[in-house]
């Protein structure tokens, strides 16, 4: 009889960044900050985390600005501390080319992956599969700026990570946390 591999219970969190500024005239669309409402809703996204969690051992994130003041808006809340990785590769990755990236990813149980549309959607919709049935209605929907998708994964390792693999918990957005629904 042969060894069984151990599951791990693996938790990701699939952030798109917070809503950009376009009045700011910028010649490179990597170089786009957040607005006044982006930066709120960062915020509100990061006290939500902080609170529910669990919060991410690892974070890898967009190389983009809006990305990372996304990122700096959510570590600001306490109990947020995990290593952070700024990746150019993440900036308007496809949900494939995402999900290859944390496949690779070798550390931690709970990963957060801020990036961009339609990417980070499209990877929530392919956890979307199985998991609470309202918050899967809502992901097929829209995946708004800031919204956040909790998935629970069932896998040896990162580098087992598949949608099959995955259930989804949770999706949040702003809007939720604005009117107490979050």
């Amino acid at each position: 009889m042969g060894r069984r591999r151990q599951t791990l219970s693996l938790t990701l969190h699939l952030l798109r960044h917070a809503k950009s500024s376009w009045s700011d005239e910028v010649e490179d669309d990597h170089e786009r900050p957040l607005n006044a409402r982006g930066r709120r809703a960062a915020t509100a996204i990061g006290r939500f985390l902080a609170r529910e969690g669990p919060a991410p051992t690892r974070v890898l994130c967009s190389s983009a600005l809006r990305t990372r003041e996304t990122w700096e808006r959510i570590r600001e809340c306490p109990g947020l501390e995990p290593e952070v990785s700024f990746e150019r590769s993440l900036y308007l990755a496809s949900a494939a080319e995402m999900l290859e990236r944390i496949r690779a990813e070798a550390s931690g149980p709970c990963l957060l992956v801020i990036g961009h549309n339609p990417g980070t959607e499209d990877l929530a919709r392919s956890f979307a599969a199985s998991g609470d049935a309202q918050a899967r209605r809502r992901i097929v929907e829209k995946f708004p700026t800031a919204a956040l998708a909790t998935v629970a994964c069932d896998a040896v390792g990162w580098a087992e990570l598949s949608p099959a693999s995955g259930r989804l918990l949770r999706f949040v957005t702003p809007r939720d946390l604005e009117e107490g629904n979050g």
